[in-house]
């Protein structure tokens, strides 16, 4: 090979090596983004509690409130129970309402007629604000249970509570009652329980009841 056409081959060899050596050295073009998304848990809670009362009906002055009172029935007398609910703090916007059974039921409509709940015989009910939507029928067991919605749906910020209206404040025995009459509701209960259902996913409170309903079913 001619001496001239080596040095050519070689001058184009240290060229690829150079070419190479440069394009180990680009840097190309890039970036990159991300998105985090944080997810918190939501809750619904609610307390029911009642103004602790002795016996006959009267207030334990500076008691807390609480979930059980035990009272003696006299004609003529009135008893302090006020049912209310506390929307517990940062609590997600709910329907609310109150189931309220009675036993010894045959015997309350013997005794009071067939309106012992939810007006005649309790004070401080503003229907406006607690509506009675339903009363049962009297069951095998010989309970009746009224329902009890509240007028809107409710909510809390974080560090609040929210007290709702009591359903009721008293209850009244009323004096032509006799005690023949009372024998008959020696163990006579009223149970309210409270429930609350998370207002968002739901048309109406119709169709959050009934949800709820299907979801507590045994």
């Amino acid at each position: 090979m001619k001496t001239g056409n080596k040095i050519l081959l070689w001058c184009l060899g240290f060229v690829a090596v150079a070419a190479i050596s440069v394009a180990g050295t680009l840097a190309y073009l890039t970036d990159q983004d991300s998105v985090v998304n944080t997810f918190t848990v939501g809750k619904v809670q609610i307390t029911l509690d009642e103004t602790k009362v002795n016996s006959d009906g009267t207030v334990v002055e500076g008691a807390e409130r609480v979930q059980k009172n035990e009272y003696h029935l006299i004609p003529g007398q009135t008893y302090t129970k006020d049912p209310m609910i506390t929307v517990e703090e940062n609590s997600e916007e709910a329907y609310v309402r109150m189931m309220v059974t009675l036993n010894c039921a045959e015997e309350l409509m013997e005794i009071f007629g067939n309106d012992f709940l939810p007006e005649n015989y309790v004070k401080g009910w503003d229907s406006l604000k607690w509506e009675c939507v339903k009363i049962g029928n009297i069951t095998e067991d010989n309970t009746i249970t009224y329902e009890f919605r509240y007028f809107e749906t409710v909510s809390s910020a974080a560090g609040e509570k929210k007290e709702l209206e009591p359903l009721f404040t008293k209850i009244t025995v009323p004096g032509t009652v006799t005690g023949e009459q009372l024998k008959m509701l020696n163990d006579f209960n009223i149970t309210v329980v409270g429930h609350a259902i998370q207002a968002a996913g739901f048309e109406d409170a119709d169709t959050a009841w009934a949800a709820f309903e299907e979801q507590v079913k045994p």
